[in-house]
């Protein structure tokens, strides 16, 4: 019997370990290497070469979403499932946008998530019913730019700090998270954040 090679992503230790746990517990599913952050997830799938991802979205550094993104845009075999505690559409459309394969909940049931990386494995896709029509809804209205620009604003950093980690002016910094705050129709950049991290556009 071949056994699907899994990475298991996710910042929580113990959710981690018993994520992983769960899944070596299938007697096709072997779990080769585990990951708490996007960086890592990214080195070890070139390492490991996972059949399948399954990965959390919110993480320090990389998130699931933007690793996802990363490996889409490397052309890696590998298939992400997603497996989160936010039920937001905005994170699905993203998620589906960056080349996801799965999309479940984690208060799904564990045979739920070893029958899901079985069917994304042979080719299939796998989205929480709850999730999927709702995800059509509502447009994301921010470029990947003011979004990456509004998640450090929102997390404190000054227009100096980002326009140093991003490389950018700090002019450059102000007019993106006008740009951002214009859209969501805030009155701040702080406020702007909240509105997109309910909406999962950050």
């Amino acid at each position: 019997m071949t056994r699907i090679k899994v990475l298991v992503v996710e910042d929580q230790a113990m959710i981690l370990g018993a994520l992983a746990a769960m899944l070596e517990m299938e007697d096709d599913l072997e779990v080769v290497a585990r990951a708490t952050n996007g960086g890592d997830a990214l080195r070890l799938t070139q390492e490991e070469q996972p059949d399948v991802v399954v990965s959390d979205i919110e993480m320090p550094g990389m998130t699931g979403l933007e690793f996802a993104a990363a490996l889409k845009q490397n052309k890696h075999p590998a298939q992400v499932i997603i497996v989160t505690t936010f039920a937001r559409p905005g994170y699905l459309r993203r998620a589906l946008n960056a080349g996801v394969k799965g999309y479940l909940l984690k208060d799904a049931p564990a045979e739920q998530l070893a029958e899901a990386i079985r069917k994304v494995h042979r080719g299939g896709k796998v989205i929480a019913p709850e999730l999927a029509a709702e995800a059509w809804d509502t447009e994301d209205p921010l470029s990947d730019r003011e979004r990456q620009v509004l998640r450090l604003a929102g997390e404190g950093f000054t227009s100096a700090d980002i326009a140093g980690q991003l490389f950018l002016s700090e002019g450059t910094v102000r007019n993106y998270l006008s740009e951002a705050i214009g859209k969501l129709g805030a009155g701040n950049r702080i406020e702007a954040a909240r509105i997109a991290r309910q909406k999962g556009w950050l």
